[in-house]
């Protein structure tokens, strides 16, 4: 076993398969003492078991490290706390959060739901937001009584959200908003010793099997997409290491490791008076010209 996150308590959401069962295997690997939460939905976010935590708790706790489950809804503002105060009445307080739970509701634009934007929306987004509320606040007021905090959160992104992807508008709706709410956490929590990041990872899960079939054989011996790939980086962001790094996004994949350059001030055009609308086609015309091409959507 590592030391890197010895003695740190973590919460990692949607931690009973894929990715998230990844990560928290690999904090307790590093000495973390981590709380496995997992709701046990279906990929679409039916039904619900206790099963798929408990399950990882004791793939952990064989390997000799410290873990208990946690089923709480990450997108229940009580169930959120719930997560918190499990990691505070077990562990004695916690260091480091990492926002992982999701699922998929795959429809294009003109077939999708009002229910299936909604229910994709408060899982991934809420839910970010919902844990974010209750770890800052009991960050903000250790912090207020002295302490001096090193406290991480990884928030879980996706290309879908940088890039957009055709299929998913709901999904790539809420992982964008996802970075950006990163970007105002990192801000607002950086006074009380929390740093936070986030990853846009690629890997082999239940959610994304299919778009990854082609890429699923193994090269020269080495599973570029499985899920364990990503979390070393996660749990590095976890450490007191990552000290410093806050507000970014990092694309991760197999053994590659990317920042993730978001939206900047580009090109402008400038006058001293309003603009007229015929003005403006030579003017926009300019501006793209001077503007690097985007990155494509994924899928178009």
């Amino acid at each position: 076993m590592s030391e890197l996150c010895s003695g740190r308590t973590v919460i990692v959401t949607g931690a009973g398969r894929g990715i998230g069962r990844a990560h928290a295997l690999a904090f307790a690997a590093a000495g973390a003492r981590v709380v496995v939460n997992d709701i046990g939905v279906a990929l679409d976010g039916s039904a619900s078991s206790e099963g798929p935590a408990q399950q990882v708790v004791e793939e952990i706790t064989a390997a000799g490290g410290t873990a208990i489950a946690d089923t709480g809804d990450v997108a229940s503002w009580e169930g959120a706390q719930s997560i918190v105060d499990t990691a505070i009445r077990e562990f004695g307080g916690l260091d480091v959060l990492v926002n992982n739970a999701g699922f998929l509701r795959d429809r294009m634009l003109v077939n999708t739901s009002e229910q299936e934007w909604d229910a994709v929306i408060r899982v991934h987004l809420k839910g970010h937001f919902a844990m974010l509320r209750h770890a800052g606040a009991h960050w903000r007021e250790r912090a207020k009584a002295g302490e001096q905090l090193a406290a991480r959160v990884i928030n879980t992104s996706s290309g879908a959200g940088l890039l957009g992807s055709v299929g998913q508008g709901n999904y790539s709706a809420a992982k964008a908003g996802i970075a950006g709410l990163t970007l105002v956490a990192a801000a607002e929590l950086g006074r009380y010793g929390v740093t936070v990041n986030a990853i846009a990872p690629a890997a082999r899960t239940r959610m994304t099997e299919q778009a990854f079939a082609e890429q699923m054989a193994e090269r020269a011996g080495f599973d570029a997409m499985a899920p364990e790939n990503v979390s070393p980086l996660v749990v590095w962001l976890g450490s007191t290491e990552s000290e410093g790094v806050t507000g970014r996004v990092f694309e991760v994949e197999g053994g590659t490791i990317a920042l993730a350059q978001a939206w900047r001030h580009g090109p402008k055009a400038e006058k001293d008076a309003r603009w007229a609308p015929e003005e403006l086609g030579p003017v926009v015309t300019g501006l793209l010209a001077e503007a690097p091409e985007p990155e494509p959507v994924y899928g178009a």
